[in-house]
């Protein structure tokens, strides 16, 4: 056969002007062998209250996305750390997972201050990161996605929701360190926009278990109600004390993190009733697709099934989305994934749905108001489809992808919102 050259210039010019999804799909097509999801989730130590069952529901999306035929008729091959509750472990185990792994994606981290040691390591390995936990807001990195629910899509509704059934005068509590410090801040910016007043803000380290001083002041200052941003299992403790000593049912609380740990089951009902808390999901949600979830869950863990809260469910969401966002570029390789991710990708699962906001990779989502009682929570207010209008101030990576920053490392006042 003789060479025609014009033919083949014409054959490689077309070739030049490939889509890149047929590039991609040629990009999945040489690669062969699972495809590498990682798991940083305390299930020990103090979080494990948190861990154990974001754990349970990721296994249990990357089993059922397995049994549908996997991604790109590849499996997932799931790899489950415990960090122990130990920021050294989580530094250690998130260079594996990206050095040695050589990862394809990595969901991890509880506390902001485990997602600080992290994030930079993830940056720096091209790993691709999730971060399914609520949080304070205010990351900003191209590189890593916060499906969990931020200040303004919960607190903002929270403060003046029980500010008007309960009154103006707030005595705030929190964990002394990046989330506790900066929700305390959000707490105070939303009290005071809506007319009220921040009589006290308390700090407390993650191991203190003996809150009887702190019950003292409350009592002395008597505010309207107590907004608490505790977090892990000693802090349980400050919920049993406060009963013990008679205090929750004269002033009422609020919490920004109370039952994302399952702190609603491991205390009793007289207790906790009344507490109000803001998620963007709750077991009790009303929609077919939650009670399908549900019911799937207690199936496959019989009588060990915890109750399910936001963190597990973002958990299996963020699975879906990404997942989602694999099928969508056809790899899972992480430039390909991050733009079909920024793309709108989003999954309709138990909370409703969530889809990423591309200025700065959080998500849009549903949120809904619930007051405790018997141990359940009655959902007194849904709100749909909020952004993350909080870190919407600080971050826009549309204009400027080049950014790898927690801008509210230093405070809210540090990064320009005024208290």
């Amino acid at each position: 056969m003789q060479f025609n050259r014009r033919r083949f210039l014409t054959a490689a010019s077309a070739a030049a002007l490939a889509t890149p999804a047929i590039n991609r799909r040629a990009m999945a097509a040489s690669h062969s062998g699972p495809i590498k999801f990682v798991s940083i989730l305390d299930q020990s130590g103090g979080l494990d209250i948190y861990g154990k069952p974001m754990v349970d529901t990721t296994k249990m999306a990357i089993d059922e996305i397995n049994a549908a035929g996997g991604l790109l008729g590849r499996e997932i091959d799931l790899q489950v750390f415990d960090p122990q509750s130990t920021i050294q472990f989580y530094t250690q185990f998130a260079t594996q997972a990206a050095a040695g792994e050589k990862a394809d994606v990595v969901h991890a981290g509880i506390t902001s201050a485990s997602r600080e040691a992290i994030r930079p390591t993830f940056s720096r390995f091209k790993t691709l990161y999730f971060y399914n936990t609520l949080y304070e807001g205010g990351v900003c990195d191209l590189n890593t996605f916060c499906t969990g629910s931020t200040p303004a899509q919960t607190v903002e509704k929270l403060v003046p929701h029980t500010m008007g059934k309960w009154g103006k005068k707030v005595y705030i509590i929190a964990a002394d360190y990046n989330y506790g410090q900066i929700t305390a801040q959000w707490v105070q910016k939303y009290v005071k926009d809506n007319g009220g007043e921040a009589v006290e803000t308390e700090f407390f380290p993650l191991d203190v278990t003996n809150f009887g001083p702190t019950i003292k002041k409350i009592q002395a200052a008597k505010p309207d109600m107590v907004m608490s941003a505790l977090v892990g299992g000693a802090h349980v403790s400050f919920y049993r004390q406060y009963a013990a000593a008679g205090m929750n049912k004269s002033i009422p609380i609020a919490s920004t993190t109370f039952g994302v740990g399952n702190e609603h089951k491991l205390i009793s009902a007289e207790e906790g009733d009344g507490m109000i808390c803001a998620y963007s999901y709750f077991e009790e949600v009303d929609n077919a697709a939650n009670k399908a979830f549900v019911q799937r869950f207690k199936d496959r863990m019989g009588d060990d099934a915890p109750a399910l809260n936001e963190l597990a469910a973002r958990s299996y969401e963020a699975a879906y989305i990404w997942a989602e966002a694999v099928k969508a570029a056809g790899t899972p390789e992480r430039e390909a994934v991050i733009e079909a991710l920024r793309s709108g990708a989003g999954y309709d699962g138990p909370s409703g749905r969530v889809a990423i906001e591309p200025k700065t990779n959080h998500a849009n989502q549903n949120v809904y108001l619930a007051e405790l009682k018997d141990q359940s929570f009655n959902i007194i207010e849904t709100h749909e489809n909020q952004p993350p209008t909080d870190t919407l101030l600080v971050c826009d990576l549309v204009a400027d992808p080049n950014q790898s920053t927690f801008k509210f490392e230093n405070g809210l006042e540090a990064a320009g919102i005024e208290l």
